[in-house]
């Protein structure tokens, strides 16, 4: 069975980092720089670009952002890998859609799993970042999905859910499978919370 490969498109501007990164990735079965550009504008211009894209460029946060933002909309999972680990800075990039944000101090074990964790649907922040206050990273859901994970939160039953919705109870169970698959949060409570955080509690 051939093991589903995950293309990634590399932004750099470091020849070395670039290369070493490369060096990384490319002998994983289930990982394959399909292009790496050194500058923004040659990746728009590729038609191959990879759905998870892994920007590492020597520029102010605030462009790095800009750039997040546009890859972002184009439907890429961006991963930013920088020198700075400051809160703000982590902060200003995922507020532009980066589903991952990792410093060059990581190990070359976390940066693969932080791109498998991206290219399935997950958000990954390195060790030296996660544990600060982040804001909940952008989670796209549909407005019944957002009803449902409010009732969870309230601690309705799916049977109660169903009930409120006028759907049944298959379907609930549908939309809790997605919205487990988008969030990565599989227990009840783990979705309860994952409600508190982006504020979807009360009436």
């Amino acid at each position: 069975m051939t093991t589903p490969l995950t293309p990634i498109t590399v932004i750099c501007d470091c020849p070395l980092f670039l290369h070493g990164l490369a060096h990384v990735i490319n002998p994983e079965p289930d990982l394959q720089i399909v292009t790496a550009v050194s500058r923004v504008g040659d990746h728009y211009s590729d038609r191959n670009g990879g759905e998870v894209v892994l920007l590492n460029l020597q520029m102010p946060t605030w462009e790095t952002s800009s750039v997040v933002s546009q890859l972002h909309l184009q439907g890429h999972a961006v991963i930013v890998l920088s020198v700075s680990e400051t809160q703000s800075d982590v902060v200003l990039c995922i507020k532009a859609g980066a589903r991952g944000y990792l410093g060059q101090r990581i190990s070359e074990a976390e940066l693969l799993t932080a791109i498998r964790a991206v290219a399935s649907g997950h958000s990954y922040f390195s060790t030296h970042v996660n544990g600060r206050v982040l804001p909940a990273p952008p989670l796209h859901i549909t407005d019944r999905e957002r009803q449902i994970l409010q009732l969870v939160a309230n601690g309705a039953t799916d049977r109660e859910i169903a009930a409120k919705l006028n759907i049944t109870e298959n379907t609930v169970h549908s939309h809790l499978d997605r919205l487990r698959s988008k969030s990565g949060s599989h227990r009840r409570a783990d979705l309860t919370r994952l409600a508190l955080r982006y504020g979807l509690t009360g009436d």
